[in-house]
């Protein structure tokens, strides 16, 4: 198909799908036509409660050639098995994080991808949310000069509290690093482009936990991963970064994404969030609110993006070269840890343009 709206199937009908469909059954440049999960009553039960016309297994999904967009909402595990699948039956992929649990699968669906002359594109879309993109508007407007240093930090006790099922969260692929570093480093990445080299510690506070509410509450499980990682992060353009990220952490801090440059520095909104201002301070005083310019969106921004920009041959922002960099980024902050030496990433990444202030899902393009 070369023009018109984008037809775009649903893999994964949990809970994040209710988000997902939410929205794109609201842009008006997709047409969200079949969900598929494993168990097709809960995939009709998505697709009825939000207007979806058709609904069943997965390979009835690939088999429909009016579904150009594949959204994978699988467990992260498959994400690539999944992916290529959808690859194979020559669709675009626009997968939820971690584009892969390791970089050689990860590589494996890329490549796959550019073989095929398809797109495959991932999870965090909130660097495209209005709050971000605002915050990044500004340093790119020079608002606080040059940018050079950055402070990111996410640290909280960890969420076994009030997760009912929390064991994946402290397992292979988890911890504070990989569950929650994307959203922080992708952030990063949009504003001073690939990381050259990292260094890190980490530290795991207890070998078990324990389930805080729900059925299982008091049920012990393992600690795989490590709970807490620090890093400091080299940029090749010269700046660099210090990166908390933290499960053992009594005292909870989140959402902080500093910037600083030489004549200010700015804190980006949440990037675990959509929405928010950004705070510029200068010369020591109070700060001025920077409120987010544009239309308000959620999950789902990012496969509207990825549709635009392959009806326009254009790049598409949260590109699979970015999510595969973050993955990527993250393996080296873990090894860098676990050998107590500076590693360096082994791919680079072209820095994202920042959306313009205009761009509105709500509005027909296509």
């Amino acid at each position: 198909m070369n023009g018109g709206l984008v037809g775009v199937g649903v893999i994964g009908a949990g809970v994040i799908s209710g988000e997902y469909l939410r929205n794109l059954t609201t842009f008006p440049d997709l047409a969200v036509r079949f969900v598929a999960d494993l168990d097709t009553d809960r995939a009709n039960a998505q697709a009825d409660a939000f207007g979806v016309p058709a609904s069943g297994t997965v390979a009835e999904l690939l088999a429909r050639e009016d579904i150009e967009i594949v959204v994978n909402l699988t467990i992260p595990a498959v994400h690539v098995e999944v992916g290529l699948e959808i690859l194979r039956a020559g669709k675009h992929v626009w997968s939820e994080k971690p584009v892969a649990m390791d970089r050689e699968s990860g590589r494996l669906l890329l490549d796959e991808a550019r073989r095929r002359g398809l797109r495959v594109a991932c999870a965090p879309d909130t660097v495209l949310g209005s709050g971000i993109q605002t915050g990044l508007r500004a340093v790119r407007d020079g608002q606080i000069g040059e940018p050079l240093t950055a402070l990111a930090v996410m640290q909280s006790p960890g969420p076994e509290s009030w997760h009912p099922s929390p064991e994946f969260l402290f397992d292979i692929g988890g911890g504070p690093l990989f569950d929650i570093g994307p959203y922080y480093l992708t952030a990063l990445v949009h504003v001073f482009g690939p990381v050259r080299r990292a260094s890190a510690t980490s530290s795991r506070s207890h070998a078990t936990r324990a389930i805080g509410s729900g059925p299982r509450a008091g049920t012990e499980f393992p600690v795989n991963v490590p709970t807490a990682h620090s890093a400091l992060l080299e940029f090749t353009g010269g700046a660099s970064a210090v990166a908390v990220f933290s499960f053992e952490s009594h005292l909870v801090r989140a959402g902080l994404v500093e910037i600083t440059g030489t004549s200010g520095t700015l804190a980006l909104p949440d990037p675990n969030g959509f929405g928010g201002p950004s705070r510029l301070w200068r010369d020591g005083g109070e700060p001025d609110e920077i409120e987010a310019v544009g239309a308000e969106y959620g999950r789902g921004a990012g496969v509207l993006d990825l549709a635009r920009a392959i009806r326009s041959g254009t790049d598409e922002r949260a590109s699979a070269a970015v999510a595969f960099h973050v993955l990527d980024v993250m393996a080296a902050i873990a090894d860098a840890a676990a050998s107590g030496s500076a590693v360096e990433p082994q791919s680079t990444v072209t820095r994202p343009d920042s959306l313009p202030h205009h761009w509105d899902p709500t509005t027909r393009t296509l």
